[in-house]
């Protein structure tokens, strides 16, 4: 199964990383149109298992999917990107303004 992330909740504390800045994310099944929102480590380990992808589109349409990852504090997350020096769609992203 693949959703589409349409928008993501950050945390109101700043933090070095911006992925971890993230708690939420809100995304759609556009094969079946079930919405729905999860938070940042149940994405990263559906994606890491196996069991799911997740993307982002650009203005095109065009699909970038989403990559597990952990940091050095061992911290789950995930992005678009592999070399933080490129664009992250994932981070350009509005705020959903979610009440979880």
């Amino acid at each position: 199964m693949a959703v589409r992330i349409i928008c993501i909740k950050k945390d109101e504390d700043s933090s070095d990383n911006p992925y971890l800045a993230i708690d939420y994310f809100e995304w759609i099944n556009e094969r079946i149109n079930v919405t729905g929102v999860t938070e940042r480590t149940l994405i990263h380990d559906w994606i890491k298992n196996g069991n799911g992808e997740a993307y982002v589109t650009d203005d095109k349409g065009n699909k970038t999917y989403l990559i597990p990852a952990i940091c050095p504090q061992g911290n789950k997350y995930v992005k678009t990107v592999d070399d933080e020096s490129k664009v992250d769609l994932l981070l350009l992203l509005p705020d959903c303004n979610l009440k979880v």
